[in-house]
């Protein structure tokens, strides 16, 4: 008897090696927060040896060079990065949550968001974030780039009433309040079948923009119902929420009814098209403008998680939106959910 196609061996070796997966990433672990911690120490010992002996920016160049001089091939001691380490001191020494926090990621990831984020709660929110869907430093770095915490904050949707704890927060995320479709350099006065066709046709930069988890799947994709034919403009998929994503497309104003069609499509595809093994369906609806009143009423009712975005041709988060970012204590409160739901699961 070949012992190697026994049942009980294998599930032997398999429980073996999800042991030696798990020590490894607890390594890792461990060497990520000594290095955390070692880059945390050079950082403090500079600012506090500039600040007694009134030495200037140079002493960090000279730094690097005995440091590289002395520990040769060792990666991390670039003038540079040692600039970052007494940035990553300076500005998290007042925050004993942000210090515990930050050991928990990668060096890199924390370099991006102390430098690009200026404010402690989206910090937080930042690493809270990396902790809890694993983005990598790219994703991370993209999520920044286009005011994912502004829009987590801002975004309209009903996922709270209407998809399952456990991922719902990862829907949030990954539905945007805006979406810059700049590239596809479109006249002011465009049709909505030129918005999908050019969607279509620079597809790869339409999925970028969407996010790193989303396929493609079809345009104009077709359901059948009572032997009359209805078409959702795009159909994707999320891979993370394993989800079905119907997106629908208006040149106009946002009106009510667009969230009972959408309702409608997403009750159809739940029924006719979602495997087994898949999470439910999720609808966002692109317009070109809104009233977040209308949005709120049009969603308060709907039983199906459905999202509103407006798209833009601007990379930055505009004006008209800022005034409605929540106070600091607000924000704070709608973080909190987000914050302790990601340490019941850690």
């Amino acid at each position: 008897m070949n012992i190697q196609n026994n049942t009980q061996f294998k599930d032997f070796i398999t429980e073996i090696k999800t042991k030696i997966l798990s020590s490894q990433y607890e390594a890792l672990k461990a060497v990520n927060k000594e290095l955390i911690s070692l880059y945390w120490d050079i950082g403090r010992t500079i600012l506090e040896k500039q600040e007694a002996f009134g030495w200037g920016k140079s002493v960090v160049k000279s730094v690097s060079q005995e440091l590289q001089k002395e520990f040769v091939g060792m990666k991390g001691f670039s003038v540079q990065n040692l600039w970052n380490m007494r940035l990553f001191y300076f500005e998290y020494s007042q925050n004993e949550k942000l210090q515990t926090l930050s050991r928990e990621i990668g060096w890199s990831h924390n370099v991006a968001i102390f430098q690009k984020c200026k404010d402690d709660l989206q910090r937080e929110f930042y690493i809270k974030s990396v902790m809890k869907f694993g983005w990598t430093y790219r994703v991370l770095d993209n999520h920044i780039d286009n005011n994912s915490y502004e829009k987590y904050l801002l975004n309209q949707t009903n996922f709270d009433t209407t998809l399952p704890d456990e991922y719902k927060h990862q829907a949030k995320l990954a539905i945007k309040d805006e979406y810059n479709f700049d590239f596809l350099e479109l006249n002011e006065k465009h049709s909505e079948y030129q918005l999908e066709i050019g969607l279509i046709n620079k597809v790869r930069e339409f999925l970028a923009q969407m996010g790193s988890d989303f396929t493609f799947v079809g345009n104009q994709y077709k359901l059948e119902v009572d032997e009359e034919e209805y078409f959702i403009d795009l159909l994707l998929y999320h891979r993370r929420l394993k989800s079905l994503i119907a997106v629908e497309l208006k040149i106009g104003k946002f009106k009510p009814e667009y969230a009972g069609k959408m309702s409608f499509y997403l009750s159809v595809l739940n029924d006719t098209i979602k495997l087994a093994d898949e999470n439910p369906s999720i609808g966002i609806i692109i317009c070109k403008e809104k009233k977040r009143t209308t949005v709120e009423y049009a969603l308060k009712e709907t039983n199906q998680p459905i999202g509103i975005a407006t798209y833009k041709v601007s990379e930055k988060l505009p004006e008209s939106l800022k005034q409605y970012l929540p106070s600091s204590s607000e924000i704070e409160s709608k973080l909190l959910e987000f914050l302790e739901e990601n340490e019941k699961n850690d």
